[in-house]
């Protein structure tokens, strides 16, 4: 299975690809979606659709998965972020690309084993499960690639969990 993970951002949003079969795990691919600030806010927004549309074309993943953004303390912030989730939830649904979304507690439990882990713990963990993530993309991985592909194994996790489980009871 091919899955596509998206830390969103209005500036920045971070996309992986990780192929998971069974509980084996590698690395496709990374990279950023970015905003022009200078632009207004509808612009940005369709920049990110472009952005995460080409992603979809380029990988076919089989599922997405999305982080939750937790509450920021400026209402306005927090009100532009929710408008580019909403836009990074669409575009794969658009696409007919089932979408799942996980909370930032549940994302650092699944890398690290911890709901309040640091941002380096995350990094750290995601170029040990995924060798090679930061060589592909000349020896650099930035933190919101490390959080997008923290989210794609975290529903690699998930979903491996849920089809035993499934397997299980039948």
């Amino acid at each position: 299975m091919l899955i596509l993970g998206i830390d969103p951002g209005l500036q920045k949003t971070g996309w992986g690809v990780v192929y998971s079969e069974g509980h084996a795990l590698q690395f496709r691919a990374c990279g950023l979606i970015k905003t022009n600030a200078a632009e207004p806010l509808p612009r940005r927004l369709a920049s990110l659709h472009a952005g995460l549309r080409a992603v979809i074309e380029e990988w076919n993943p089989d599922g997405a998965a999305v982080e939750e953004t937790f509450v920021n303390k400026n209402p306005a912030s927090a009100l532009k972020l929710g408008q580019a989730r909403g836009v990074l939830l669409a575009v794969p649904a658009l696409m007919g690309v089932e979408t799942a979304e996980y909370s930032a507690n549940q994302v650092k439990k699944s890398i690290v084993g911890t709901g309040h882990a640091a941002k380096e713990q995350i990094g750290m963990m995601v170029r040990t499960l995924l060798p090679g993530c930061a060589k592909a993309n000349g020896g650099q991985l930035s933190e919101d690639e490390a959080d997008a592909l923290a989210v794609a194994i975290t529903h690699a996790h998930y979903r491996s969990w849920s089809s035993n489980l499934a397997r299980r009871r039948s």
